[in-house]
C-alpha cells in the first residue's frame, strides 16, 4: 500500500502476519536464483530502476542492477540488510515498530544511521525449523513498493514450494 494513493502504510499486525506466513520449506541456491530472477523479471516488466540482493548468512547468492539503479541503491541494500540481520525481522516493519512507538528508528535504536536503515525493502529469509537464514532486498522506489515487491516474489516462490 502506498500513502501517495490515499492508503495507509501496512500496519506492524499486518507487517508481521506477512513475516509469519512467508516461512519457506527449504531455501537452496537454486531457490536464490529463482527469486533473484523473479525480483528481475518483474522489475524489467515494470521498467523499475532497483538492485536486488539474496544472501543466505554472509554469502551473496544474487545480485542485479537494473537500468536506472546506481550504486547508492547498493548502498542502501547494505543499511536496510543490516537490520533484518540485527532485528531478524523485515526493515519495513522495524521501522513500522518505532513510529507505532511514537519515535523514529534514528531516534529509539541509537544506532549509525550510514549502517542501518529501517525503510522497507529488505526482508528476512526464514526456514522452518532454522529460524532466519538470510535476507532479500530490493532498492530503488519508494520503500512500500520495495517491500511489496520482495513479499510478493516471496510469495510466489512459497507457492512454487508448496
Amino acid at each position: 500500500m502506498t500513502a501517495g494513493q490515499g492508503r495507509a502504510l501496512p500496519t506492524v499486525d499486518e507487517l508481521e502476519a506477512q513475516e509469519a506466513r512467508l516461512v519457506l520449506p527449504h531455501f537452496t541456491y537454486d531457490d536464490a536464483w529463482a527469486l533473484g530472477s523473479l525480483l528481475a523479471e518483474l522489475s524489467r516488466e515494470r521498467e523499475a530502476p532497483v538492485a536486488i540482493d539474496i544472501r543466505r548468512g554472509a554469502q551473496q547468492l544474487f545480485h542485479c542492477a537494473l537500468p536506472g539503479s546506481s550504486a547508492d541503491n547498493d548502498a542502501w541494500i547494505d543499511r536496510k540488510r543490516r537490520v533484518v540481520e540485527r532485528y531478524g525481522a523485515s526493515s519495513f516493519l522495524v521501522g513500522a515498530r518505532s513510529r507505532a512507538k511514537g519515535s523514529t528508528f534514528e531516534d529509539s535504536s541509537r544506532l549509525d544511521p550510514d549502517r542501518y536503515a529501517a525503510h522497507g525493502g529488505s526482508f528476512p529469509i526464514a526456514v522452518k525449523g532454522a529460524g532466519v537464514v538470510g535476507t532479500v532486498t530490493v532498492s530503488g522506489l519508494p520503500q512500500e513498493q520495495d517491500h511489496a515487491m520482495v513479499v510478493e516474489a516471496l510469495e510466489w516462490l512459497l507457492g512454487r514450494m508448496s
